[in-house]
Formats: C-alpha cells, sequence, structure tokens
C-alpha cells in the first residue's frame, strides 16, 4: 500500500519552509531545497527615488506623487505567488498527496488566490497562524487535531 504523504507550507510573506508527514507517529521533516527566504525591506529600502510630482489643475501648487501599490506588499505578493506556483509543480510531479497550510492571514489569502485547482483539492485544512518562526518540534500541537505527527 502507498503511504500518503502529507506536505505541511509553513509561511508568511518573507519566508516559507515545507516540512513533510508521512503517516502517524513518522514526525515531520524539512523536505530537501524547499526553505524560502526574501530579505524584509521596509519601503524606503525599495523605492529609493523620490515620488514624482503632480502639478494641481486648480492654483500653482505642485504634490508628491504616490505610488499606486505599496512596494513592500508588491514583494510579498510575488514571494507568495511563487509558493503557490512550487506546490502546483510539485503536485503534479506527484510529490505530496495532501497539503496543510499553516501561514499568516494576508500571505493565506494570497497564496489560496494564486493556486491551481488542482493542489486546491490536496488541501487538507488551512490555519490563519504565522509559524514561521517556530521550530519543528513545536509545531506538532499547532497540527494536533489536523494530522496525527
Amino acid at each position: 500500500m502507498k503511504k500518503t504523504v502529507t506536505w505541511i507550507l509553513i509561511a508568511d510573506g518573507t519566508q516559507a519552509r515545507v516540512l513533510e508527514n508521512t503517516g502517524p507517529g513518522k514526525g515531520l521533516r524539512q523536505v530537501d531545497g524547499l526553505d524560502f527566504a526574501i530579505d524584509p525591506l521596509m519601503a524606503q529600502d525599495i523605492v529609493t527615488d523620490k515620488p514624482g510630482r503632480g502639478q494641481s489643475s486648480a492654483g500653482g501648487g505642485r504634490s508628491a506623487m504616490e505610488p499606486r501599490t505599496d512596494p513592500v506588499e508588491h514583494r510579498e505578493m510575488v514571494f507568495v505567488k511563487s509558493l503557490a506556483h512550487m506546490l502546483d509543480r510539485k503536485q503534479q510531479e506527484g510529490e505530496f498527496d495532501r497539503l496543510v497550510i499553516a501561514a499568516s492571514p494576508i500571505a493565506l489569502g494570497e497564496i489560496r488566490r494564486a493556486m491551481s485547482p488542482a493542489v486546491k483539492k490536496t488541501i487538507l485544512a488551512e490555519l490563519d497562524k504565522d509559524l514561521t518562526n517556530l521550530p519543528t518540534p513545536q509545531l506538532d500541537r499547532h497540527l494536533d487535531g489536523i494530522i496525527a505527527v
């Protein structure tokens, strides 16, 4: 009988890791090569140019123009979308059967939007919690009732 492989994606907008469980009592192990991070930056670290200036139609005033999207949010959204694409690729390769996602609420929403229907079908549970800074041995209590670690 083929073992059921459950992947647990632990993510926020700047870091992620994938853990694997192969059955009750087997524990969690880090999946090789699936540990991701981008440097958490502030908007001023990303946008170094001064904002453009706009001319007011009434009067002679000029004011700074704000960017349409927050550069930090955009950067994190690109990161999270790359996670969803990686999951899609790995699911097509048959790397996992079930998926548990534990992510910060904003990252979880972005992952859901970017995820393919095939990956969505594998989702066993979602936790809207940021567990990225917890060591692996402490994760089992958050997964209790979802999978038997």
